[in-house]
């Protein structure tokens, strides 16, 4: 991997940013809406609840969590989109330019773009509803972790699929992270999912996080365990998307399939 030619991607997505407010408003404009909306319904909810219990830390921190989550994980998609509508995708190729080169200029372009997502998130829980990531501990850093790794991994294997299937597969990477959710309890205990579903759930990073999540907010503790189990998971995930956009590459250079990228066909 050349760090100069990744720094191109990086560069190309951020002149691609900086010229447009519409590619920009979206890092705040949803994360915004979602945290504005959980966040008044944990405070009603603090309001009618004589437990005692915190619902910002467990609501509030799940949203902020999922929503960063999904942020990696479409900075990913988005950057490729950008040059899979653009009709940009094959013009890389006619470069020095390896395909690890340009994904690891996703990766990076994602890192960016969650980061900043991520700290308007910050900002707006913790001043506005005063959400504190001091109440998950150092533990924190494992949750970002996990969830990022997975983001990562989901992106480059959503990309892999639409580099496959071709440009119109795009509709069918905006629902995973809505398909994972009811099975990696991100509002709930995994405990409460029917059977069929729990044997999903454990092979899901972000249920791990989620269950460890909880249990530092009611216990004051975690075991340590699921925190491995779910890194452990985020690299086999991340390993292998990279082995499927790896041999989906070569696959479409060989059968002539990556010529509906370029932009003399639009077929």
């Amino acid at each position: 991997m050349n760090l100069k030619r990744l720094y191109a991607v990086v560069l190309r997505q951020f002149y691609l940013m900086r010229g447009s407010l519409s590619r920009v408003l979206p890092l705040f404009a949803w994360v915004t809406v979602d945290i504005v909306l959980w966040g008044f319904l944990t405070r009603y909810l603090n309001s009618v609840a004589d437990s005692g219990f915190s619902f910002v830390a467990t609501l509030l921190g799940a949203v902020l969590l999922w929503d960063f989550f999904m942020r990696v994980m479409q900075g990913v998609t988005m950057a490729f989109f950008e040059d899979v509508w653009s009709r940009n995708f094959l013009n890389f190729f006619a470069s020095p330019l390896t395909i690890w080169d340009y994904l690891g200029g996703l990766v990076v372009s994602s890192i960016a773009t969650s980061s900043v997502g991520l700290a308007a998130m910050l900002l707006l829980a913790g001043v506005v509803f005063g959400l504190s990531f001091a109440a998950y501990g150092v533990m924190i850093v494992s949750f970002l972790m996990i969830l990022f790794v997975f983001g990562i991994a989901l992106g480059v294997m959503a990309t892999a699929m639409v580099l496959r299937l071709g440009p119109a597969s795009e509709w069918f990477v905006w629902p995973i992270p809505a398909l994972i959710a009811p099975f990696a309890g991100v509002f709930y205990p995994v405990a409460v999912l029917p059977r069929w579903m729990r044997l999903f759930a454990r092979a899901l990073p972000p249920a791990y996080v989620f269950e460890s999540m909880r249990a530092v907010i009611l216990h004051r503790s975690a075991a340590a365990w699921p925190v491995f189990v779910g890194a452990g998971l985020a690299g086999l995930y991340l390993a292998a998307g990279c082995w499927i956009f790896a041999r989906t590459y070569r696959y479409a250079v060989r059968t002539g399939l990556i010529a509906r990228y370029s932009a003399e066909s639009v077929s």
